[in-house]
């Protein structure tokens, strides 16, 4: 998928448009109108039947995208840790296992060229992922996450 935009520091976080424009929105009118109806015919069973529906509705959504969020940084984690044993020397590479999951998910977008001085200030200064990202020169863009 050729990207429109060169992805950078700035423009890297993506937002899904049917999760983050439809799903989401409509689960929360969803939980309001249950909570309304709720307070409006709270003597009716399928009142409270429907509010536990808004109730599930958004957290079930927010599952269905946080999960395989998570799987995804399973899988950067072990492509870093392959990327940086690759590149590393050996008294650096002896430390990879000290990097944290967040800064290993950050080293992602450094370049081949940089990512052994940026591991090993990473791990001088325990450095915050944010902080990486910006300390990146030469961004490696990562156009496969959604």
């Amino acid at each position: 998928m050729a990207e429109k935009v060169p992805q950078t520091r700035a423009n890297h976080v993506r937002l899904h448009p049917p999760f983050h424009f439809f799903l989401m929105p409509a689960a929360l009118v969803l939980l309001i109108l249950t909570i309304i109806n709720v307070v409006k015919h709270s003597d009716l069973l399928e009142s409270w039947i429907l509010l536990l529906i808004g109730v599930i509705t958004p957290i079930a959504f927010l599952l269905i995208r946080i999960n395989p969020l998570r799987a995804q940084d399973r899988v950067i984690r072990l492509e870093e840790r392959l990327r940086l044993a690759a590149l590393l020397n050996d008294p650096l590479r002896s430390r990879i296992g000290e990097l944290t999951e967040s800064q290993l998910v950050a080293l992602r977008f450094a370049s081949d060229a940089e990512v052994a001085a940026l591991t090993e200030k990473a791990l001088k200064e325990q450095m915050k992922s944010a902080d990486i990202k910006k300390a990146v020169v030469n961004w490696r863009a990562d156009l496969f996450r959604v």
